[in-house]
């Protein structure tokens, strides 16, 4: 009996231990996944934006604003480098006043926006960032959107136009159709053109690479100078969009998209047939707005480009304004999207 009686005492011992593991494994399990919920709203979003969100889209978890009634027309709009969703903050009241609702992403390697998978290559070639939004529409079962953008943001715009235009009820791009063509790309430009690539030849070697990582505060800032050279910002406003930069691939997708495009790296093969649709320089056949800034140069009277927009078009050009069209002139970059969205061309 005394054998019985210690036998039992033991598994009842043994019993607790085990509870108690389990209890502990389930409280760390908890904290851990409050820590990486924390981390992911760890990005002050302004209220002007709407709700910050979180959905599992094609390779990514994508961060996104979201405002507006959930039955109202849907407007995506996407940012450039080196920028973020903030670009949108005075665009977003205007359209949600019209009744839109509005869609703001964060781009991979920005913001909240994750891989799913640690093992997915950083890519940031056009036709996978395109594919990302592509991806966001289907997951929020949207089947047509209204797409806006600059810089990059324009760029995907365009190659969704181009590659999808049946998931497009318009486009407003900012400078144009930037679609890139990597033979195009190969070939010299004047000195002064040139002088214009500096950062995408400094991002071609290791230096520009580790220079980047250790300086991207200010690198980015010294971006927003130059290209805006008469928008006199303050370091609030910068900040606010600073914090996106803190992406865990922030920097391999920046690196990767500019020696990419030099064709100093590889892309992803199974993209390789949607970048030989872009290589032919499709045109664009969706409802389009294109808008010209100073940034443009001699391009902001969009004539260079004119001929690959053959649906209903027009071109607008924003003097005094530079690259980052919606956050210097928030009234025309919204006007524009409405204008689009109404048939208004």
């Amino acid at each position: 009996m005394k054998t019985i009686s210690k036998i039992s005492n033991r598994i009842t011992a043994l019993t607790s231990k085990v509870f108690l593991i389990a209890v502990l494994f389930f409280a760390m399990t908890s904290i851990n996944a409050q820590s990486e919920n924390q981390k992911t709203n760890a990005i002050a979003v302004s209220s002007s934006l709407g709700t910050l969100k979180q959905i599992n889209a094609g390779l990514l978890n994508v961060g996104y604003a979201e405002a507006g009634p959930s039955n109202g027309k849907p407007v995506i709009l996407l940012h450039g480098w080196p920028y973020d969703i903030h670009s949108y903050n005075e665009v977003v009241p205007i359209l949600v006043a019209k009744g839109y609702r509005v869609i703001t992403p964060y781009l991979r390697g920005s913001g909240t926006t994750t891989f799913l998978s640690k093992d997915t290559f950083r890519n940031g070639q056009q036709a996978a960032l395109a594919s990302d939004i592509i991806a966001l529409m289907d997951a929020l079962k949207i089947d047509k959107a209204v797409i806006g953008g600059f810089d990059w943001g324009a760029r995907t715009a365009v190659v969704m136009a181009a590659l999808w235009p049946e998931r497009l009820q318009g486009l407003v791009s900012v400078s144009g159709y930037l679609v890139v063509n990597l033979e195009a790309n190969l070939k010299p430009l004047p000195p002064k053109a040139e002088l214009g690539w500096w950062y995408q030849y400094y991002f071609a070697t290791e230096r520009g690479k580790l220079g980047y990582a250790q300086n991207t505060y200010e690198f980015n800032k010294q971006i927003w100078q130059i290209a805006s050279p008469l928008w006199k910002f303050d370091k609030a406003t910068y900040d606010q969009t600073a914090q996106s930069f803190d992406n865990p691939d922030h920097v391999a997708i920046v690196i990767h998209n500019y020696r990419w495009r030099q064709s100093l790296e590889a892309g992803e093969s199974k993209y390789d047939s949607l970048e030989k649709r872009l290589s032919a320089r499709p045109a664009i056949k969706v409802p389009t707005i294109t808008i010209g800034s100073d940034f443009d140069g001699a391009f902001a009277d969009g004539k260079a480009y004119r001929d690959k927009f053959t649906g209903k078009y027009e071109h607008r050009v924003l003097n005094g304004i530079g690259h980052n069209v919606p956050q210097e002139d928030p009234k025309a970059f919204a006007q524009a999207i409405i204008d689009v969205a109404n048939g208004k061309l």
